[in-house]
């Protein structure tokens, strides 16, 4: 017989309107949960609270779901650290918490500034260049995920700034490549 643990996660959905918290919880045969609560917190707005939270499956949240914007109004979410808080009752003591890092828009950046550069057409320099670039643009953001992972919310949020701030860069001098390998100018 399975005990009860809360578990979400949240799933890559690819799409920079929609964030995906799914259950990935274990009830014991016959229970009944009451009020599944998920309350969601989108960096620099308030806290709400999603009722009904669909249990054993996923929950696609939007703007408007998260107080980002009005009713009936999707956009883009931000980046940044999401926090989520699943409760259920009768059990005052089931509940669970987690933070992600979502830079879903960083990726967006970083897909364009990657298919933007012809990698067929510049020389074997400048091509060693953006790619080394780019794999230290990944790295920070992969870094940056991690850090929110293990709570490190101002490392994570510098991570993110550097990467944000190179792919600008990169898009600003048209790939930013100088031929100098392995070289790369922060300010």
């Amino acid at each position: 017989m399975a005990s009860l643990k809360l578990k979400i996660v949240v799933l890559d959905t690819h799409d920079v309107e929609v964030i995906n918290v799914a259950d990935a919880s274990t009830y014991p045969d016959g229970f009944l949960v009451l009020n599944p609560t998920l309350v969601a917190t989108a960096p620099g707005f308030p806290p709400v609270n999603l009722t009904p939270f669909n249990v054993g499956g996923n929950n696609m949240l939007t703007s408007d779901m998260l107080g980002i914007t009005a009713a009936d109004v999707v956009d883009s979410l931000p980046d940044g650290i999401y926090q989520f808080s699943y409760s259920i009752t009768p059990s005052s003591t089931a509940f669970t918490n987690i933070s992600i890092m979502r830079v879903d828009r960083l990726q967006e950046k970083f897909d364009h500034v990657f298919m933007s550069l012809d990698f067929m057409v510049c020389d074997s320099e400048i091509k060693t260049q953006a790619k080394v670039q780019l794999n230290t643009i990944y790295l920070l953001i992969q870094g940056s995920i991690a850090a929110a992972n293990e709570c490190a919310i101002i490392e994570a949020n510098q991570l993110y700034d550097k990467a944000s701030m190179m792919l600008d860069r990169m898009i600003a001098k048209n790939c930013g490549c100088t031929g100098n390998n392995f070289i790369t100018n922060f300010p």
